[in-house]
């Protein structure tokens, strides 16, 4: 199959649907970079599993090596000044009067974009990867199609350059994602979701499910088992 010869930008935490996104990517363009935010979450944990994310899949898949490049860590701690979220502070997670949980940072993917549009200006790369998904998600605005579209517009113009950002998962429920990791890299990716990936929203690594590792009860975690019970249950 001849590839996109694009460079992307994949945002890349190191979870569920950032790995199978960085594995519909590689499977796609000639040349794909990472990147990932500091902004003092909970589960920083995550920033380490990425890691062993980018280096299993360079040991899992030969065929993708040559086309992952550099990796990017940004800090936005910034965002835990402002956000106030049960993401960033000790706190229980609950809904909050206005339906949205408080887990939601606001203006996080926003922020996140942009930096990351800028850092693909400046690594020529016109192509924004992201796990953002309005169907299996916790009702975060600024995880919408419409929010998304409107967004690779902005950029667009105000980098007065083509910036696309791709959301393989937008419509996608968490159970075709997982059917999707697989149809991209076979059992071998759905292992390495399984062991290496972090999802859960409290950083939890102490106990390892059918699904993967976490506390079996955030939204993060809910989603996560809900979706790999209904993979499992519809092959």
């Amino acid at each position: 199959m001849s590839r996109d010869p694009r460079t992307a930008l994949v945002l890349f935490s190191g979870g569920q649907d950032s790995t199978t996104c960085l594995a519909w990517a590689l499977d796609r363009y000639a040349r794909v970079e990472t990147v990932a935010f500091d902004y003092g979450q909970r589960h920083r944990i995550e920033l380490d599993c990425r890691l062993t994310v980018r280096a299993e899949v360079r040991r899992r898949f030969p065929d993708w090596t040559d086309r992952l490049g550099d990796d990017h860590l940004l800090d936005l701690s910034v965002l835990g000044q402002v956000g106030d979220s049960a993401l960033t502070v000790e706190r229980g997670i609950e809904m909050q009067a206005n339906g949205l949980p408080n887990t939601f940072v606001p203006g996080r993917n926003l922020l996140f974009l942009t930096l990351a549009g800028a850092l693909a200006y400046r690594r020529g790369a016109s192509v924004l990867v992201g796990g953002m998904c309005e169907t299996d998600y916790s009702g975060y605005p600024d995880c919408r199609d419409n929010t998304l579209k409107a967004l690779q517009v902005a950029l667009s113009l105000g980098l007065a350059a083509p910036m696309t950002l791709e959301t393989p998962l937008m419509f996608l429920t968490k159970a075709q994602t997982w059917a999707l990791a697989e149809d991209l890299g076979g059992a071998a990716l759905v292992e390495l979701l399984v062991e290496h990936s972090h999802t859960c929203y409290l950083g939890e690594r102490g106990q390892r499910y059918p699904w993967g590792y976490g506390c079996g009860h955030c939204p993060a975690c809910a989603l996560r088992a809900a979706g790999h019970a209904a993979w499992l249950g519809g092959r």
